[in-house]
């Protein structure tokens, strides 16, 4: 069960004090001194990115008449673009109920841990694109949280279109029938999973890594763009826009860095 936004922030909160701290009252000589502090306020920031995810999520729930219209209108857009079918998608794993509840459970727990780990391993052993990484991050999900606060219906909320809720068939939704669980139901457009998803297949593709690990990478962003959609949580629209905001997000770093400016989060971590 993934934490309260609440619980979260005091979380944030309390890993900034203590990287403060360190700072202030630690002595250089003390081991780890130079690593535990900016550790600390790092994880602090994916604490904050974290707890505002879950709060954007609860504030779109607030008209399911209105979202159902917007979802509708997506289904229409993509089939003037001529996009595939989600429902396709859907009918071929639905064929396998492994193959279902191994998505399900991709999509309700695997995205965080692997953009969490994703930031740590670039802050601990990429620190030369780290700040890159971390700013793409916040840009982004900013993006995408601004967006969700226009509540829009998932795949899943349209069984008269053919659309199944595989995560309520197998007892493994991530949703109450309030509307709210980990994540609002209505903050379908853009998908954060997609977004981060991808963003953590660019950089293990441009972290100087193994193969392995850039292959990991990028199978992570093309099985979680998957997973999305056979659990019936997002439209391939709701990917795409995600991925054109972690695009406009890395324009707005080049631009910066070409102009010589920073888009400051954090203070600089020493190499």
């Amino acid at each position: 069960m993934w934490i309260p936004w609440q619980w979260a922030m005091v979380i944030a909160a309390v890993l900034a004090l203590s990287s403060k701290a360190l700072r202030k009252f630690v002595r250089p000589e003390f081991p780890y001194s130079d690593v535990a502090a900016p550790v600390l306020l790092e994880a602090a920031v994916v604490m904050v990115l974290y707890s505002l995810w879950q709060f954007a999520g609860s504030l779109s729930v607030m008209g399911v008449d209105g979202a159902l219209a917007r979802g509708q209108w997506v289904i229409d857009v993509q089939g003037t673009m001529g996009l595939p079918s989600e429902r396709g998608v859907q009918a071929l794993f639905l064929k396998s109920p492994l193959l279902v509840q191994l998505s399900n459970g991709y999509y309700a727990f695997v995205h965080v841990p692997a953009l969490v780990g994703t930031l740590f391993w670039g802050f601990l052993a990429h620190r030369q694109l780290y700040t890159r990484l971390r700013n793409t991050v916040v840009i982004t999900t900013a993006g995408c949280l601004l967006i969700q606060l226009v509540p829009l219906a998932p795949p899943r909320m349209y069984p008269e279109l053919g659309f199944v809720d595989t995560g309520e068939m197998y007892g493994q939704s991530v949703y109450n029938a309030l509307g709210r669980g980990m994540a609002g139901q209505l903050a379908a457009m853009p998908s954060v999973h997609v977004a981060w998803a991808v963003i953590v297949s660019v950089f293990a593709v441009w972290f100087p890594c193994r193969v392995v690990w850039k292959l990991v990478g990028v199978l992570h962003g093309l099985v979680t763009v998957l997973v999305v959609v056979v659990t019936g949580n997002h439209f391939w629209l709701d990917g795409v826009v995600a991925v054109v905001l972690m695009l406009i997000a890395l324009g707005v770093l080049q631009l910066s860095e070409r102009r010589g400016t920073r888009i400051p989060m954090t203070p600089e971590s020493r190499p």
